[in-house]
């Protein structure tokens, strides 16, 4: 995808091999970034967390990371977790390196992710952010998201995903009022070339079922970000030590 400032940048399916590729986007976050992701102060990411964000089915939990071009190098991640309560409904999680801010990255990778979620049956997006994150506000609230739930620290985020069909036929006939707008908000457009397509029935993630590291009360929330009402802190769902269970290969293509 060309990106406003001409810039390119490749989106891909994110692998179970991208562990340094994750590692390598944390490490180029400032304190301040990798503060608003997590929602705590966090100074690197441990192997069970990259095991837990890049051991993914692409069906459930599918991310997307965007490389620059030619480089190939990290510059952001985009996922979703699909709510084990509401199959039709996932959060998502939208991390771009500070060099990389303003260009649109986060837009398109996005608008790709919704494509994704959408052939997987989701019709809602759901997000919560720190309410002093107002990149990401005005991100969300760019893309149609409305504003479900607002406390001191936190702002829950939605947004409606019309239907593949619907999708499709806006795209032929000018965008509908539901459709993530490249041009409106991004200025991005495809670079000529092949593109990484297919999805994979690979690895199956269990939802975290955890207590709160800290005090052990039963954790609330989900299923990326979940709450500790005992002790009032934020507990990402890669704190917790999940393990995974191949369930055959992965056939994803990247």
């Amino acid at each position: 995808m060309r990106l406003r400032d001409r810039s390119v940048v490749l989106i891909r399916q994110l692998q179970a091999t991208d562990a340094l590729l994750l590692a390598g986007i944390f490490t180029k976050l400032s304190p301040t970034s990798r503060w608003m992701r997590f929602l705590a102060a966090k100074n690197n990411l441990t192997e069970a967390e990259l095991r837990y964000l890049t051991n993914i089915d692409h069906h459930d939990h599918e991310a997307l990371a965007a490389l620059d071009h030619p480089g190939r190098q990290g510059v952001g991640v985009a996922r979703y977790i699909r709510h084990p309560g509401d199959p039709r409904a996932a959060e998502i999680a939208i991390t771009v390196i500070d060099d990389w801010h303003r260009r649109g990255v986060g837009t398109q990778l996005v608008t790709q992710l919704a494509g994704r979620a959408r052939h997987a049956g989701i019709t809602r997006f759901t997000a919560l952010a720190s309410a002093d994150n107002a990149a990401i506000g005005g991100l969300l609230r760019s893309m149609r998201a409305e504003v479900v739930r607002n406390e001191a620290d936190t702002v829950e985020y939605q947004i409606t995903l019309a239907p593949p069909a619907e999708h499709d036929s806006g795209r032929e006939h000018g965008q509908g009022p539901d459709e993530l707008a490249l041009d409106d908000h991004a200025g991005g457009q495809p670079v000529p070339g092949p593109h990484p397509a297919g999805s994979g029935e690979g690895l199956t993630s269990p939802w975290p079922q955890g207590r709160c590291p800290s005090c052990g009360t039963a954790l609330d929330g989900g299923p990326v970000l979940f709450r500790c009402a005992s002790c009032a802190r934020a507990v990402h769902a890669a704190d917790l030590d999940v393990e995974y269970q191949s369930a055959g290969p992965q056939t994803g293509t990247a």
